[in-house]
């Protein structure tokens, strides 16, 4: 529940306000979980660009996803939203 705050907040920015609210909160799950719970911030430092980060980190993503009880995951097949 500690992430829940941060995720609520970041569903509710102003760049997040014309989306769908489930599709917000979808997208404000997974920018956290990349960030907070990857690898994919050392990825980027160690010079990989975006979507190569995105694409190493979907197994740690889903990871979590899971343990979070999740019933959507990522699919490196799927086009980010």
């Amino acid at each position: 529940y500690a992430d829940m705050e941060k995720i609520r907040t970041d569903a509710g920015a102003v760049h997040m306000k014309t989306l769908p609210p489930g599709i917000a909160v979808w997208l404000a799950t997974i920018a956290h979980i990349r960030h907070m719970h990857t690898d994919y911030e050392k990825l980027l430092s160690e010079g990989y660009d975006r979507d190569s980060a995105r694409f190493f980190v979907i197994e740690q993503t889903n990871i979590v996803l899971t343990r979070w009880r999740a019933t959507r995951l990522l699919d490196a097949d799927d086009e980010e939203e």
